[in-house]
């Protein structure tokens, strides 16, 4: 016999279903055949098409085990299968869980891989039923099927089920169930070819029931089913579920709409029932269901795929078995497949793409079972056309539902239910609060989407993933995705935004916001388990939602004193260090704020949003920024790492070492490109100058508070400040101030295109303001990273901030006060309170050194700087310390570089080299690359104190001359050409000197000029005195050197020659007038240097001491030697007697010599 077309197969398949009935047309499929019915794909583990379940069937006929829904109860023979269904509840986490088990395993199934799930038409479950001989394939009635052993149940179990969540029966007719009368004439026809297996079965009983639907005219074949067998109403979800129906034309067509005691109604509409709020009625009542064959069709399809969640629930333990699991997701998935075909028209007629489809209703009344929806998306998505056949209605009724929605009524409130759902805000259950809010919150996946490799692997892949990352395609790329990154952050301001408007919503979006806030307060630290906070792409969307949320928030109407506020959201830590109070001067100025009458109103919204958007720029944008600096380091390590093992490759290539050495390389360059494409994921995440310019503009906003706390004449500020600190701002946490210098410190090393907005202004005033009162801020360190902000914005650190240092050393407050301001703390940091203060001390003088160079070419600090310079003490402090900083520096750099020059030396020689233990090698290697690093540092910071000393002298003379230091700075001096010129010379010369910054000859041209600028007799007589270094012979080298070099020009020469011949002069002079004084009494001795005194000062401690001697120590540090107790130069009392007496002992001295 000839071959049947697909087409032909089908329509008859449709005959035979309809009774006979093949006058009616069949709608033609739009999807081609497939040989399996749909439905997920089975596991490996689950029996096969062509396999039976392995259910016990002895016993069993073809006319008996078949019941209805209704007898279900009522036969013993099944009573213990019946019972076993509900013999134990599930919770929904359970069901939850199994359910996403086989959704799951649906998307991995390699089958579901090549044959689409898309793919749905009427062959749906009944392929099997051929109506040629030749084209059907063998059917065994259910007595043919083997038995298997150890099933706990048994094939008539498993028909039960599913002629109770299906209810039907071909055996009888019953009111709580459909009768089919095709498939009962098939096994009394042939019961050995009725169905091959369940899948089988499944598609051929809802073809005939959807079928029935469609060609009965007069009698609705759902119209027997009522609500009292197994109500659904019984597992309600949600009080909301009901469906108010709209009755059609003729009411006698569809029973189940007009008949509240008839299945579909009844049953759907019980899912509300049991809570049902009159509110929801009203809402149901706007949006309502037509009355048709599809809709029939449809309430039938979900209570079967709703009833499958019911017997899982009820029977957790039974329905966990393999073959019963698989049994209820056949089930299910040919109920979704129906339900395609439904909304496709290929049952009734094709629905054109511009008519709502008549799953809106259900969608909008909240009626559909947990999962329907999902279920639906992944069958029907790899096939485009019928994807956009059934979701482009449900998009197009979903638009004209929302265009209904009016102010008139409270219609559009209800979406907004989102917010009372127990996962709207679920409890913390773990330490790990902020990541648990990320994953388990409503919102949290909406917020999660991310650009960080970090957050999301395939990123990187898809977008960086390629041989090589140029700059420009990067460019391409993160614009790209920050563009993406853009559309969906508006979506989630327009979620937020419409919960927030929503005033019965509006606690809970604002409960939702503090808790992200609080719950990942462990961001901020320094070091922190990115395990138990949330991702940075989940809080930098959440930032740019609330910044969006700021951004029409007007200063006026927020409250500074909020974070005090007793019902704040925001929860500090009790540890919080503030801007210039300790806890217990917080928790006394709140005592007594608080008092009998609180001060504070209800908090308003504007302020509650301005200060949780305060504080997630703390947790989101700060944290990034610094991962971001981490990552960058550790390339330019690995990178470092990388280029020392390639050049010293003929080093190791021949050692036992190595081979390892080869893993390390290799291995260090793998991880180096990770490290590359992770920034560049960075690069789109972090670096878009759109969301840096809000952060900007925020960090403005604050500022102006901080202002006005300052000053309440703001923006007219004057200063100095009142010495007063404001309370409010004292007791501020101090990283209100820190996180602004962190963001500019960031954009202007990063993307400093950023920095000019309007809030620039405002910025700049703040930088000067703090700068110039330095008492309003308790930690020098905060002090020190604004000072860094204005280093870093130095023309000659960052040539494309010029425009900014321009604006802030032009700025009428800075001209007065700046640099006396910046020259105290460039002493007060001598002493910080910190450990590490002795080596922080050099780079922040360093920062202050810098500004000061550029400060000096500006006129309008001129005149300032001549006053500081002329005035004494102050500058006088500045001198010292920078004599301090010169002598450490040079003396440790140079130090450094003799120990370069020796390991240098130790290589070159091969032999010797080679001779050296392998473990000595390495050491030496380790300690030349300490030396290295050590060299470079202290060089850089050494060369801008001599430029700060070779500045300073050429102006001024006189501070440098005075007694307590023109004889150390002429001794370290000395000391440094000695270095530099002297008979060890030779040691500092190491191979590539400019890799470490080290430039001999401008040093020595530096140290000569600064003895040239300070040229006269005082100044010679300390060279003179300098005992330890000075010699005629390092001098006459030094000319040498200069005229060999061609360091200074042949004037500058002559007069260094004339310096070194007057010193020698009083070098001859002091030789024959000296004297010697070591006997002197031990009264006239000072007791700190042990040397004669000359001006006898009585310290408050009663202790004497020679005037110099002190005021050299009160110089470093202002306290009493003795005591520690604090002590100035104007509490120093003079002692004339004992003076009268030393001196006169002095001429006795002299006369006896003579």
């Amino acid at each position: 016999m000839e071959e049947l077309s697909a087409d032909e197969i089908r329509r008859r398949r449709l005959a035979r279903l309809a009774g006979g009935q093949t006058s009616q047309p069949t709608t033609p499929l739009t999807s081609p055949q497939r040989e399996n019915p749909p439905g997920p794909p089975i596991a490996a583990s689950a029996p096969g098409p062509s396999q039976s379940l392995g259910l016990n069937v002895h016993n069993m006929t073809p006319a008996t085990s078949p019941i209805g829904a209704s007898g279900v109860a009522h036969r013993s023979q099944s009573s213990e299968g019946v019972s076993s269904l509900s013999s134990s509840p599930s919770n929904s986490l359970e069901t939850q869980s199994q359910s996403l088990s086989r959704s799951q395993s649906m998307d991995i199934d390699g089958v579901s891989c090549e044959k689409s799930m898309s793919q749905v038409d009427v062959d749906s479950g009944i392929e099997n039923m051929e109506v040629d001989e030749n084209d059907r394939r063998e059917k065994r009635s259910l007595s043919d099927k083997e038995p298997s052993s150890g099933s706990e149940v048994s094939e008539e179990q498993a028909l039960q089920l599913v002629c109770k969540i299906f209810r039907v029966s071909w055996k009888d007719r019953d009111r709580d169930v459909i009768f089919l009368s095709s498939l009962s004439a098939q096994f009394k026809q042939n019961p050995k070819e009725v169905f091959s297996d369940f899948k089988d079965l499944i598609g051929q009983i809802l073809m005939e029931v959807l079928m029935m639907s469609t060609q009965t005219r007069d009698e609705n074949p759902f119209a027997s089913l009522t609500a009292t067998s197994q109500p659904i109403a019984a597992t309600a979800r949600s009080p909301d579920r009901n469906l108010m129906l709209t009755t059609g034309s003729n009411p006698g067509t569809s029973p189940m709409f007009c008949n509240l005691g008839s299945f579909g109604a009844s049953s759907l509409s019980s899912l509300g029932a049991s809570g049902g709020a009159s509110t929801w009625d009203s809402y149901s009542d706007h949006f309502t269901i037509e009355t048709c064959k599809e809709t029939d069709m449809l309430n039938y399809l979900i209570e079967c795929f709703d009833r499958v969640g019911i017997e899982e629930k009820k029977a957790p333990k039974m329905c966990s078995q393999p073959a019963v699991s698989q049994l209820l997701s056949n089930i299910r998935s040919q109920c979704i497949s129906h339900t395609a075909l439904v909304l496709q028209g290929s049952l009734t007629q094709p629905r054109s793409l511009q008519q709502p489809s008549f799953l809106v209703p259900y969608m909008l009344c909240r009626n559909l079972p947990y999962g329907f929806i999902q279920e639906l998306v992944r069958t029907t998505h790899q096939d485009e056309e019928v994807f956009k056949q059934i979701f482009i209605p449900i998009l197009q009724g979903l638009a004209l539902a929302a265009k209904e929605c009016s102010l008139d009524s409270d219609y559009f409130k209800y979406p907004l239910m989102v917010a009372s759902l127990p996962l709207w805000l679920p409890k913390s259950l773990s330490p790990g609060s902020g990541r648990e809010l990320q994953r388990l919150s409503y919102l949290g996946a909406f917020f999660s989407f991310s650009v960080f490799a970090e957050d999301d692997a395939k990123v990187v892949e898809k977008y960086f993933s390629g041989p090589a990352i140029t700059l420009e395609n990067t460019r391409v790329v993160s614009q790209s995705l920050q563009h993406y990154l853009e559309l969906g952050r508006q979506e989630l301001f327009k979620i937020l935004h419409s919960i927030l408007l929503n005033g019965e919503t509006r606690e809970a979006a604002l409960s939702y916001m503090a808790a992200v806030v609080n719950a990942n307060m462990k961001k901020a630290q320094m070091q922190t388990d990115d395990r138990l906070v949330s991702t940075d792409g989940f809080m930098l969307n959440f930032l740019w939602v609330l910044q969006q949320l700021s951004t029409k928030i007007k200063l006026e109407t927020v409250d500074p004193t909020y974070i005090f506020h007793p019902r704040c959201r925001i929860t500090l830590p009790n540890d919080e260090t503030r801007v210039n109070a300790t806890m217990e001067d917080v928790n006394d100025w709140l005592a007594e704020l608080y008092g009998d009458q609180p001060p504070f109103s209800e908090p308003k919204f504007p302020t509650e949003c301005f200060f949780l958007t305060l504080h997630a720029h703390h947790l989101s944008i700060l944290p990034s920024c610094r991962r971001y600096i981490r990552r960058l380091r550790a390339i330019r390590e690995l990178n470092r790492t990388v280029e020392d093992l390639k050049n010293n490759e003929s080093q190791w290539k021949d050692s036992p070492l190595a081979t390892r050495h080869r893993e390390m390389l290799k291995r260090c360059k793998t991880q180096l490109k990770k490290l590359v494409r992770c920034k560049a994921c960075a690069d789109a995440g972090l670096l878009d100058e759109s969301f840096l310019r809000r952060c900007l503009n925020f960090y403005g906003l604050l500022i102006q508070l901080l202002l006005r706390l300052l000053d309440p004449a703001y923006p007219d500020v004057t200063l100095p400040l009142n010495s007063d600190v404001p309370k409010v701002f004292a007791a501020l946490p101090e990283f209100y101030v820190e996180d602004v210098a962190e963001f500019l410190f960031f954009i202007v090393q990063y993307s400093p295109q950023v920095l000019y907005e309007p809030c620039t202004q405002d910025i700049v005033m703040f930088l000067v303001v703090m700068l110039c009162n330095q008492n309003y801020i308790r930690n020098p360190y905060l002090v020190a990273k604004l000072v860094e902000v204005m280093f870093m914005t130095n023309p000659a650190v960052q040539p494309r901030t010029q425009k900014f240092f321009e604006m802030i050393e032009n700025h009428p407050l800075s001209t007065k006060l700046l640099v006396p301001s910046l020259m105290k703390f460039y002493t007060d940091v001598e002493h910080t309170g910190a450990t590490s203060e002795f080596y922080d001390k050099f780079t922040i003088r360093y920062h202050i050194s810098t500004i000061f160079k550029s400060l000096w070419q500006n006129i309008a600090h001129h005149g300032t700087f001549m006053e500081e310079f002329n005035s004494g003490k102050q500058f006088v402090r500045y001198i010292n310390m920078l004599i301090n900083d010169t002598t450490f520096l040079l003396d440790e750099s140079l130090e450094s570089l003799k120990r370069i020059h020796e390991v240098q030396e130790e290589m070159k020689n091969k032999e010797q080299w080679d001779q050296l233990p392998r473990d000595q090698q390495q050491a030496r290697q380790s300690q030349l690359a300490q030396d290295e690093r050590v060299s470079r540092s202290y060089l850089a910071l050494a060369t801008e104190t001599v430029d700060m000393f070779h500045i300073l002298t050429k102006q001024v003379q006189k501070p440098f001359l005075r007694p307590e230091l023109g004889p150390r700075l002429a001794a370290m001096l000395n000391f440094n050409l000695q270095q530099l010129c002297g008979p060890k010379c030779r040691d500092l010369k190491v191979e590539n000197p400019e890799k470490y910054g080290f430039e001999p000859k401008k040093l020595l041209d530096q140290l000569t000029d600064i003895y040239l600028q300070l040229d006269c007799a005082r100044f010679a007589k300390a060279i003179a005195d300098d005992q330890r270094s000075y010699s005629k012979e390092l001098f006459e080298e030094v000319i040498s050197k200069m005229r060999k070099a061609g360091i200074k020009s042949t004037i500058a020469i002559e007069k260094f020659k004339l310096l070194a011949e007057k010193v020698e002069e009083i070098v001859a002079k002091n030789a024959r007038a000296e004297i010697d004084y070591s006997d002197a009494p031990d009264e006239f001795r000072d007791p700190l240097m042990d040397t004669l005194m000359t001006d006898p000062v009585r310290l408050p401690s009663g202790t004497i001491m020679d005037r110099s001697i002190i005021l050299r120590h009160l110089l470093n540090s202002p306290t009493d030697p003795f005591n520690r107790q604090t002590l100035t130069e104007s509490m120093l009392e003079p002692v004339p007697e004992l003076k009268e007496q030393i001196h006169a002992w002095m001429r006795e001295k002299q006369n006896s010599d003579h």
